[in-house]
């Protein structure tokens, strides 16, 4: 055998790849071809393979950086010897069965060691392959079938490391596990849900959704939201804090792991305005990939607002008028403005329920004059809404919308049947702020629906909610809780 140059790997599976289906379609080929392949699964983690009448395995010899390293073992034409159909197992980590011929033809050994009752599982696969090159990496996507059942996958390798986890990322994969064929394959034939993972990490909450792919869209498996403060005390170019960053760690490392466990084929995690606004988000976002594994990607306020809009529109039916849809978290607010024909604008700024809680006090029990000042602060930052023409609608989302939805209904627990398209009207508004207004943060917990933790800033928040409101010149919001994590799962999952 020639010597063996390393090629560094990285592939996954599904049925469809959202952003990266469109970006490869934007390339142009390489090649095309197709092939049809026997693949046996063994009990290890070897690749073994029948293609042209020759048995072809490969090991997993190392993992670095989420790219795979696999050197060729074996490559023995049939009719296969006794001992090399031992070798074989052996090398599959597969306990040898008794072989009775002297030599095996590939009908014989698929048949008498790889059918029902033997100890490897034959995948018949039909391959057609489409090669590009990215990043001077080599690529494919492929169309396959797996014993009759269809679905795809896409492989970059190069034996430069850094080359495939840029591609990976020029391509929209980042986030996606790399799973081998052998793992690809058993979940196929296994029939295992395509399930996926994200994480929005904002100013003053992580939230977590796990989404399995159905017939008719997204079924949600798990979503939550921890509290976590990351952007407590922090000011434009201040520094996230020590205790901050571990609270933060801390809930994702936990949501990373019920993400392992469920099985998901990829985690993707954003960064909001509390990373976005503090002098060593960077930082922090490197020591968290480091403990966690995740690469947090800080999006832009724009962006925030557009993924936000289309997990809006994706997942709630809204009419044809025009709609503004809003988002208020801990740190900004993200503003759309748009339609059923799509966004017509779309910014964000920095209104966010700490930075108010912080400046006026808002966490104890609050002064009517000191509301007032706290309102009209409110009114300057968000003067980018002044002077516009009223909209046909209003949908607000994010925690302080659905906990006031929340509140409104006196949820225990928390139900988001019930909350989805919940209407918040002014005078209902008005009541939970004086509701808020009148006790300390200490009280505000034992409100029936309030999210304990939460209790510390629901007033700024429904402070910024009744503003909007005024702003805009309507009497009332639809609440939803999609949003962001819905915009990303569509976007980069495929809808």
């Amino acid at each position: 055998m020639s010597a063996i140059i390393p090629r560094w790997e990285w592939r996954t599976f599904g049925s469809r790849f959202g952003l990266a289906d469109e970006r490869f379609a934007a390339l142009d080929s390489t090649g095309v071809q197709e092939s049809d392949e026997l693949y046996l699964l063994g009990a290890g983690t070897g690749n073994a393979k029948i293609r042209d009448d020759l048995m072809d395995i490969k090991l997993l010899r190392e993992t670095q950086h989420g790219l795979q390293r696999w050197e060729p073992v074996m490559k023995a034409p049939f009719p296969l010897s006794a001992e090399e159909a031992r070798r074989a197992f052996e090398t599959l980590e597969t306990p040898v069965p008794d072989l009775r011929r002297d030599h095996y033809t590939v009908d014989e050994f698929s048949a008498e060691v790889a059918g029902a009752a033997g100890p490897l599982r034959r995948v018949d696969v039909h391959k057609r392959r489409v090669r590009y090159t990215v990043n001077g990496c080599t690529s494919e996507v492929s169309d396959i079938t797996a014993n009759g059942i269809p679905s795809r996958t896409i492989a970059i390798e190069s034996t430069d490391q850094a080359a495939v986890i840029e591609a990976v990322a020029q391509m929209g994969l980042s986030g996606y596990l790399n799973i081998d064929y052998t793992q690809g394959l058993a979940a196929i034939i296994d029939g295992r849900p395509e399930r996926f993972a994200v994480i929005d990490v904002g100013t003053n909450s992580v939230k977590f959704r796990i989404a399995e792919r159905a017939s008719d869209g997204w079924r949600t498996l798990t979503d939550r939201a921890e509290i976590t403060r990351l952007g407590e005390g922090l000011t434009e170019g201040g520094d996230i804090t020590p205790d901050a960053q571990t609270r933060a760690s801390d809930a994702i490392s936990a949501m990373v792991a019920d993400a392992t466990a469920a099985g998901v084929r990829a985690i993707v995690a954003v960064g909001t305005a509390g990373l976005r606004a503090a002098r060593n988000g960077a930082a922090v976002v490197d020591a968290i990939r480091e403990r966690t594994g995740v690469a947090i990607e800080i999006i832009p306020g724009d962006e925030e607002s557009r993924l936000a809009y289309q997990g809006v529109r994706a997942g709630t039916d809204l009419g044809s008028g025009s709609l503004v849809v809003f988002d208020t978290g801990g740190g900004s607010s993200q503003f759309t403005f748009g339609s059923q024909g799509g966004v017509d604008e779309r910014f964000s700024e920095p209104v966010g329920a700490v930075r108010y809680t912080e400046a006026f006090g808002l966490a104890d029990v609050v002064s009517p004059e000191t509301l007032a000042d706290a309102k009209e602060a409110i009114a300057k930052d968000l003067v980018r809404l002044d002077g516009r023409s009223r909209p046909g609608g209003v949908v607000g989302m994010g925690g302080a919308v659905t906990n006031m939805a929340a509140v409104k209904h006196a949820l225990d627990p928390y139900d988001p049947d019930v909350v989805r398209g919940t209407v918040l009207d002014t005078a209902e508004l008005d009541r939970q702020i004086e509701l808020y207004r009148s006790q300390p943060a200490d009280a505000r917990r034992s409100i029936v629906g309030l999210q304990p933790k939460r209790a510390d800033v629901i007033l700024a928040g429904a402070l910024i909610v009744r503003t909007v409101l005024d702003k805009l010149d309507v009497a009332s919001l639809t609440v939803t809780d999609r949003g962001l994590r819905d915009g990303v799962l569509f976007e980069r999952f495929g809808a």
